[in-house]
């Protein structure tokens, strides 16, 4: 088989170090040579439907041309400049049509390059609010059993590090309040007692909104987070609500916030930003947080400056995915493929092995007994021309929203095709 690789690939593939890969026994990885709508195609000419939309970042399909269009004239014009002491029209703009489609006075956009990093910012930034206020003391998290905030060493520390991915690290990482996400009335009012006792250690409650991504795909209602909204409210504790799965209407609402009808102090923003396209991500405070940071006092200025924060090519990008959602009835997709995947995924319960079968706007979930070997399951899939990739005990589909119906049908059958020949 290798001899049939690209030379591309033989060549520079043993000095890639893939992510979340045991490199000394992970099988090789698919050459990709060109991505079309929801297409991926593989260096020996096999497409498959990619079922996750890469990480869940490309919402309207892959080489979108509006958003083409709108990134070359920006690369002829103006690749790169950097935000400090500078300003450029795209930032300005996304700035702005940011602060306009967000819930409440989210209206100060920090702009940073990825996820983790927007979740980082979020953390300092709500840290820094208690110092610039005199407040001492106020230096840990509250987060969740489950919840999953990025890789990075903060962004790990507020995320399950008992159960997830980077509990190796858990000796390393600042001991932050992990609690289990209450739901009941009698969790709430424990979990109101917790912040009424810990308050004054509190920087802020971090949580995903609706749904737990990477933690396991778990789903709750609006208004378990209405409740917890509250409780913040009441013992004055920041709220940051990380959308970086949730945002621009993977839950069927532009952002999940809202079907709780609330405004969260800080909310973080990233992969489906850009549509897929470029690196962007942005951490977005309330006037009450910024206006923390307004002083003549140069010491209280958030100090914070990624290289690339607001790179034009992403601004381009951005502007250019929310002219999509603008202009055409993007949510009424999701809403199209919610009901595709509700009916579809049914059929697999009562399956052998599943124990669960959920679906919140365009993220469908089929959780399993187990899965046992991921790489083989995973490699079964794309032998069924479907790119759909399962972790822990779930498998997903997190389409594109310009997924026809036809192309969903083709994954639920590759997952029924697959699931029945495991019994």
């Amino acid at each position: 088989m290798t001899k049939d690789l690209p030379d591309w690939f033989r060549e520079g593939y043993g000095n890639i170090w893939l992510p979340y890969a045991q490199m000394q026994t992970v099988g090789e990885a698919l050459p990709v040579v060109a991505t079309d709508g929801v297409m991926i195609e593989l260096a020996d000419g096999r497409r498959l439907i990619d079922g996750i939309a890469s990480w869940w970042t490309a919402c309207h399909g892959y080489n979108n041309p509006q958003m083409q269009e709108k990134i070359i004239a920006q690369v002829k014009n103006m690749s790169h400049v950097m935000l400090g002491g500078l300003v450029h029209e795209g930032a300005a703009t996304l700035a702005k049509r940011l602060a306009d489609l967000l819930p409440g006075d989210l209206n100060h956009v920090f702009f940073s390059e990825s996820g983790s990093v927007s979740v980082e910012i979020a953390l300092k930034m709500a840290a820094q609010y208690w110092i610039n206020l005199g407040e001492q003391g106020h230096s840990r998290f509250v987060c969740f059993r489950s919840g999953y905030h990025g890789d990075t060493t903060a962004a790990m520390s507020v995320g399950d590090s008992e159960a997830g991915m980077h509990k190796a690290f858990s000796g390393f990482l600042s001991q932050q309040f992990l609690q289990p996400l209450p739901e009941t009335d009698q969790e709430m009012a424990e979990f109101n007692e917790f912040l009424a006792e810990h308050k004054g250690q509190i920087a802020a409650v971090i949580m995903e909104p609706l749904v737990q991504g990477a933690g396991g795909m778990k789903f709750h209602g609006p208004e378990t987070l209405a409740a917890i909204a509250k409780i913040c409210f009441k013992h004055d504790v920041l709220l940051i609500l990380d959308e970086i799965f949730t945002g621009f209407g993977r839950t069927g609402t532009m952002f999940a916030c809202e079907q709780a009808d609330i405004t969260p102090d800080i909310i973080c923003l990233g992969k489906a930003l850009t549509a897929g396209t470029v690196a962007m991500a942005a951490t977005v405070a309330t006037d009450r947080v910024y206006d923390a940071f307004l002083s003549d006092d140069a010491d209280k200025a958030f100090m914070h400056g990624p290289t690339y924060m607001a790179n034009p090519l992403a601004c381009a990008a951005a502007n250019a995915s929310l002219d999509i959602f603008r202009d055409e009835p993007v949510l009424d997709r999701v809403r199209r493929i919610e009901g595709h995947l509700m009916q579809s995924l049914g059929q697999f319960r009562g399956l052998p092995g599943v124990v669960d079968v959920r679906v919140k706007g365009a993220i469908g979930v089929i959780q399993m007994k187990e899965i046992g070997d991921l790489a083989a399951l995973r490699q079964q899939f794309a032998d069924e021309g479907v790119w759909i990739r399962p972790f822990g005990d779930i498998i997903y589909l997190t389409p594109s929203f310009s997924m026809e119906s036809h192309e969903l049908a083709a994954l639920t059958q590759a997952i029924d095709k697959v699931l029945n020949s495991r019994e």
